[in-house]
């Protein structure tokens, strides 16, 4: 038996660049950055004083006052991606069996903000333990697809993805399987993530994965480019609403692209850093191409990891070189973290995003701030530098490597009936 087709009939969301899917798309193709100086809490005394914050997001206008205070912020920015997603598809006009749809949210960390908020309490206080109620179903990762079904009324597969960085590209694989298999019709699919936190920006300082670049922060996240030193935090959400091709075509659904493949590995070598080889890297892009029965001369475009860590970009460059040979000469390759920053769990999501809308407009976003080509990166690889190029493309591939050595893969077709 053949599997079920799955495409894209809707997409959300909330990013630093844009709080909706056209602004973001806006900034994407205009190589805007979205890095500034951290307003959520006093950074003085941190190594790191900047990230890529949501600009202008109030909650209020989302939710009311009673409602958000229950939520935590990776919570609020799921439902408001998914929302837009949910209303582009309009599967609530088409009123579906809800049996048949689903949510499949990841976060690589989840209510990290809450966690802290309540220690600190907590340690200031007399040792009198008073929590909020709130706090446990606030904090952990699986409450983001929790709301968002029950917001709706959807009562098909709902759980969290975690696998740190790969997180949403994990979520996006495991609806693409239920669909496949006819578990599900359709399902909520993306990420979510608030790490811009006391607690977010100090850990990665201590592991010294961030920029430091404070006298620059507009072009710290500077993927590919020899004098990187390091990523941007960055916080918002993503979402895509994925669908069985037949049902789609039968409520007249319009559709953006097809979901083809997802290929998955591990690099079972180091808690944070990349195998050198990109061995992990080279695995899961062949087992995305064989799961989506195409070939490397197939693709035109790769949204790489690029996190504009100095390890990170040689180690993806080079696997990108071994597993499409001399077909990686033809591709467009880019990182939008240069602009967005590293939505962590929500990476995915957001670049899965920007990938179909290049396959709609035939534009591919640029990597902002190339300066010095890195010696021991191939430059006459394509890597969008600083311009958005306009290309046809018919099929975009998106990498996603995480913490542990988890690493996840998409690939994302035209869509031909």
């Amino acid at each position: 038996m053949s599997s079920r087709r799955v495409v894209v009939t809707g997409m959300g969301a909330l990013t630093p660049i844009g709080n909706n899917l056209n602004s973001y798309w806006n900034g994407l193709i205009n190589g805007t950055s979205g890095c500034a100086s951290i307003t959520q809490f006093d950074a003085s005394n941190f190594k790191t004083k900047f990230a890529c914050e949501l600009k202008g997001y109030d909650p209020a206008n989302y939710f009311e006052r009673k409602e958000y205070r229950r939520y935590d912020k990776f919570s609020q920015y799921g439902l408001v991606a998914a929302s837009e997603a949910i209303n582009d598809s309009k599967i609530i006009e088409s009123s579906l069996n809800n049996d048949r749809i689903g949510v499949i949210w990841g976060a690589g960390i989840g209510g990290l903000e809450t966690f802290q908020n309540e220690v600190l309490n907590f340690s200031d206080g007399d040792g009198t333990p008073r929590f909020n109620p709130f706090m446990i179903p606030k904090m952990i990762p699986d409450i983001a697809a929790g709301l968002i079904a029950m917001k709706y009324g959807f009562q098909g597969p709902n759980y969290a993805t975690v696998s740190a960085c790969a997180s949403s590209s994990n979520a996006l694989i495991d609806a693409l399987t239920y669909i496949r298999v006819g578990y599900a019709d359709v399902i909520v699919a993306g990420g979510s993530e608030a790490p811009v936190t006391i607690a977010g920006v100090g850990g990665f300082n201590a592991m010294h994965a961030l920029s430091t670049r404070n006298d620059d922060p507009l072009t710290a996240s500077r993927p590919f480019d020899k004098d990187r030193d390091g990523f941007v935090l960055g916080e918002g959400s993503g979402a895509l609403i994925l669908e069985e091709y037949e049902h789609a075509v039968g409520r007249g659904a319009k559709i953006y692209a097809e979901l083809i493949g997802g290929g998955l590995s591990c690099d079972a070598y180091h808690m944070t850093a990349p195998h050198p080889d990109g061995r992990g890297a080279i695995k899961v892009m062949k087992n995305c191409l064989d799961d989506a029965n195409i070939n490397t001369s197939d693709v035109d475009l790769i949204n790489m990891h690029g996190t504009s860590t100095p390890l990170g970009d040689v180690a993806e460059s080079i696997a990108v070189k071994a597993v499409f040979q001399e077909d990686a000469y033809n591709l467009n390759i880019n990182s939008t973290k240069s602009m967005t920053g590293h939505l962590l769990g929500a990476a995915g999501a957001i670049e899965a995003i920007s990938c179909v809308l290049s396959i709609k407009n035939g534009i591919v976003p640029p990597t902002i701030n190339h300066f010095n080509d890195d010696p021991e990166i191939d430059n006459k690889l394509n890597f969008t530098f600083n311009k958005a190029q306009k290309r046809k493309v018919s099929v975009a591939m998106s990498n996603t490597f995480g913490f542990g050595g988890h690493n996840a893969c998409v690939l994302i077709k035209e869509f031909v009936d």
